[in-house]
């Protein structure tokens, strides 16, 4: 399993729109109806990758705490489902259905999402303030598989903390996400 790194999107960046089926519900979503006047984080995840599976846990539990706080939270699954069938939209459906996810879980098809917030790795996040500019890329925490680190989402919970404050989350305390690179087509 090839190890990949974020890009670190610039912050301040102010995030793209998009259109994209939600597998969950059954309808499109933009992001204009899903974010929030709060923050909005939004996930690049997917159904096969060893690291979204190892941080699933701590996703809900994030989403969870932070939702009742006024967050929204978008997870978004970019990889090509010719090379990589297990990421097709009824099997994510199936899989947000069994890890309990508290989201809508979007599949971009034409993979023209992940390219425009500049995505490459699974898990990959973004936290946008109440106007839609980014204030956070990085990671969860510092656990990964075999890492024998804590899985406590410690990185993302102080973002999302900061934020909510209304704090600047320092650019020196973000770090790569790291995990499976997208399944490019």
């Amino acid at each position: 399993m090839a190890v990949t790194q974020s890009n670190m999107l610039p912050l301040g960046t102010k995030a793209p729109e998009f259109n994209l089926y939600d597998t969950v519900s059954g309808e499109n979503k933009t992001l204009s109806e899903l974010r929030s006047d709060k923050g909005t984080l939004i996930m690049f995840i997917c159904n096969h990758c060893p690291y979204v599976k190892h941080v699933n846990p701590e996703l809900v539990r994030v989403a969870n705490d932070y939702k009742e706080r006024g967050i929204s939270f978008i997870a978004i699954n970019s990889n090509d489902v010719i090379s990589h069938p297990e990421d097709a939209p009824a099997k994510m459906k199936k899989v947000a259905k069994e890890q309990g996810y508290p989201f809508p879980y979007l599949f971009d098809e034409t993979q023209e999402v992940a390219k425009a917030y500049k995505a490459v790795c699974t898990p990959d996040f973004f936290l946008f303030d109440g106007h839609l500019k980014l204030v956070y890329s990085g990671r969860l925490d510092e656990s990964s598989p075999g890492n024998n680190k804590p899985l406590n989402g410690k990185d993302l919970r102080y973002a999302l903390d900061k934020l909510l404050e209304g704090e600047t989350v320092p650019e020196e305390e973000q770090f790569p996400s790291m995990g499976c690179n997208i399944k490019w087509k």
